[in-house]
């Protein structure tokens, strides 16, 4: 016998070298028929209903049930004759335009698919309708050419044995739509509370945009718009097939949709997490083994954070309706690692007059000024200022070639006169961080931006100089990673979510091992902009000595608040080596607030309240598995780096204190600062010059001052980081107008 199998095996070898492709035809041919043979049992299963799903369970960090994706399969059959023609074509139109035209397969798409599993290992989509019925409904997500052949195999068997209306009606009765609604009719009685036979135009082309990713087209998951961005997508594909007119799409986009209402109105806790963790769960195992495969998942988030982070939302945002505030939203992170410890997407995820289910900690916002420390910190990075760098925040006008004036204001609507750097960071001005920006240039600051976390901040020539008053957008998420690179001493963590999968027996599929982030910013820069941060007088003029930035018992917090000139987004972020906090109040619309609402009063007192809790719980070990050294030393900013020396300076003009031996030298008012090594200044404070006077109105004269005007006088100079003179001691004529300085910048030079 053996004999016999190696004589048969030698001919076929003869016979390959002689005939290549017809040995490749004859191998794939006897494979085919082999796993055909093996598998003819299951197309009958396409029939029937034997699944046996289980729930999969998402646990917080103490293994504590945030949200559970059901077991249970909701599936009410229902005809294709039953049915209103724009259900099918709406179909047909976005996952086989040539559904009726094939045999099942696409050529190229197999050849394609294979390419995607052999050489990136990863299933490449545009399958098929019958070929989606037949994965969906037989084979298991199991990522191998094996299994692509498997569903090739059986995709030719049904095609022999169902018509193609059969085959469609199997499809829209089977595919899981979301949830756990598997059908056209589950599905349409889940989202709209009616029956399939009822859909409208606008709903239908919803429903058939679900099915090739249900979790991320979801208009009830995390991101909502996803799902209206799919439905203008199905519109188009109908239109280009002509199924539709372009009259009749562009109704359907325009047509609200109202959507059925839950039974149970009561949020389980951390929803919007939840959903985030299902959509990332999806993408790597796939809809049918993350909605029935039992999968138990351990997550970062900390209940006891989460639940305080959300009712201090709700009740905060309830107290501010008065000034017009209809949402908030918060993040908790632990910088050292990037774990979320609470992640609070909306006041309410069921709230109507909000989109509560918009996760606003993922959507892009204003940030207003919590970007000011990114920019001051490239500064410092590139030794281009110090704290004690001076900045005239007086009013000035920034001509950009081929752009608009731009004459910034300061959030109190009045000016400041000579203001140092750890000063003008702390009250936010916002003449002072323009200015750095000038100096930083916008080519030199996006990539920056981008290095330390701002996802969303990409192209500088769609920028102006209002970009470090939060003239782009970011997210919560981007923010919390950046504003974790000052609290790590300048190491950056990317956030994340999942510690851990099991699937129902046990095994780990996937463990996220905590590794050592990248170093984006020295330690000393990053000491520098925390100590300026925490520094309760150097934002004192502004905020008061007692604020919500103040945490009593946790005196070495920095904290950063946010408002967008147009006061649509109110920002508070601070941090310690611990904790990273996020907090936001605004309209998911974009409505203005109320001139009542500043950085101090709209989100800084959920942030206040957040944080405390959480540094309260993480200094008491309660927080699980978050290292031995969290919540047991000082922080980044309480311990001066050897790369940073401290020095005293004058308090006017930021220089060194003048030699006391120097005779007629009055000396100066001192205070002291922390400069980078090599950067403490090394001219002395000299203050009194003859300037130049315009006698008309006691200010230094300007290229505008006629000649016979000038007066030579001498007077009290300092000098800003740009070149701008500031005189501390003219005696202004009352009634002048204000001076505006006018900058001219050339957009190469930005």
């Amino acid at each position: 016998m053996l004999e016999k199998i190696k004589a048969r095996w030698q001919r076929f070898r003869t016979f390959a070298r002689i005939h290549p492709l017809k040995a490749i035809l004859a191998v794939v041919a006897a494979l085919l028929l082999l796993t055909i043979i093996t598998d003819l049992r299951l197309i009958f299963h396409l029939t029937s209903s034997e699944y046996f799903p289980i729930s999969t369970k998402i646990l917080d960090r103490n293994g504590q049930l945030i949200y559970e994706i059901f077991t249970e399969k909701r599936r009410t059959p229902i005809s294709l004759s039953e049915l209103p023609p724009y259900v099918k074509q709406a179909t047909i139109a976005i996952e086989d335009k040539d559904f009726y035209k094939h045999f099942g397969v696409d050529p190229a798409g197999i050849i394609r698919a294979a390419r995607n599993t052999i050489f990136n290992q990863k299933l490449q989509g545009g399958s098929t309708i019958t070929q989606q019925l037949v994965k969906t409904a037989l084979l298991t997500p199991e990522r191998s050419l094996r299994r692509k052949f498997r569903e090739l195999s059986l995709t030719l068997v049904a095609e022999l044995i169902f018509s193609k209306d059969q085959i469609l009606e199997m499809y829209l009765n089977q595919i899981p739509y979301g949830g756990t609604a598997y059908g056209i009719e589950s599905a349409s009685q889940t989202y709209f509370g009616k029956s399939a036979s009822d859909l409208t135009l606008s709903e239908a082309a919803l429903l058939a945009g679900l099915p090739a990713a249900p979790t991320k087209f979801s208009p009830f998951g995390a991101n909502p718009q996803l799902a209206k961005n799919r439905q203008q997508a199905v519109l188009r594909r109908m239109v280009e097939d002509k199924y539709i007119t372009a009259e009749q799409a562009d109704e359907a986009t325009k047509t609200s949709l109202r959507f059925r209402k839950s039974a149970d109105n009561k949020t389980p806790a951390g929803i919007h997490f939840a959903l985030w963790i299902k959509e990332q769960l999806v993408e790597e195992f796939g809809e049918r083994l993350v909605e029935q495969g039992g999968l138990q998942v351990t997550t970062t988030l900390d209940l006891d954070i989460q639940k305080t982070a959300e009712e201090t939302v709700a009740k905060e945002v309830g107290r501010l309706a008065k000034q017009k505030v209809g949402n908030g939203a918060a993040l908790v992170t632990h910088p050292k690692t990037g774990e979320i410890l609470a992640m609070v997407g909306s006041k309410n995820y069921f709230a109507e007059d909000e989109d509560g289910q918009v996760n606003v900690t993922l959507s892009p916002r204003q940030p207003g000024s919590s970007i000011k420390p990114i920019n001051y910190a490239l500064g410092l990075l590139n030794h281009k200022v110090t704290p004690a760098s001076l900045f005239a925040d007086i009013p000035t006008c920034f001509q950009v070639v081929g752009q608009p004036l731009y004459c910034p204001i300061n959030y109190d609507h009045s000016f400041h006169g000579p203001v140092q750097l750890r000063f003008a960071l702390g009250n936010s001005y916002n003449l002072p961080a323009v200015k750095m920006l000038t100096l930083n240039t916008l080519n030199e600051f996006v990539p920056f931006a981008q290095k330390m976390g701002l996802t969303t901040i990409t192209d500088p020539t769609r920028y102006g100089l209002s970009l470090t008053l939060g003239g782009g957008e970011v997210k919560m998420v981007d923010m919390a990673v950046t504003f974790g690179v000052f609290a790590n001493g300048g190491i950056k963590q990317d956030l994340f979510g999942i510690r851990e999968v099991k699937d129902a027996k046990g095994k780990i599929l996937q463990k996220h091992e905590v590794v050592d982030g990248d170093r984006v910013l020295p330690l000393e820069v990053t000491f520098l902009i925390s100590h300026i941060l925490y520094d309760n007088n150097a934002r004192q003029p502004t905020f008061g000595p007692v604020s919500y930035l103040v945490l009593g018992n946790h005196p070495e917090v920095s904290a950063k608040t946010g408002t967008t000139n147009d006061r649509r987004d109110n920002w508070t972020i601070g941090y310690d080596s611990d904790a990273v906090v996020a907090a936001w109040v605004g309209n998911n619309d974009n409505t203005p607030m109320s001139g009542a609402v500043s950085g101090v009063s709209g989100a800084s007192p959920i942030w206040n309240k957040i944080m405390k809790f959480t540094l309260d719980k993480i200094e008491a070990g309660e927080v699980r598995d978050l290292g031995e050294s969290s919540g047991k030393h000082g922080h980044p900013w309480s311990r001066q780096p050897d790369g940073v020396i401290g020095a005293n300076i004058c308090t006017p003009s930021g220089l060194l204190p003048p030699n006391p031996d120097q005779p007629d030298n009055p000396g100066c008012a001192t205070r002291f600062e922390y400069f980078l090594e090599g950067t403490v200044p090394t001219e002395t404070e000299n203050l009194r010059r003859q300037v130049n006077i315009d006698k008309t109105t006691g200010r230094l004269a300007n290229s505008k001052t006629p000649p016979e005007n000038i007066e030579v006088q001498e007077h009290s100079i300092v000098t800003d980081i740009l070149g701008t003179q500031v005189c501390l001691d003219c005696t202004l004529v009352e009634g002048t107008p204000e001076a505006t300085e006018s900058t001219v910048i050339n957009p190469d030079e930005l």
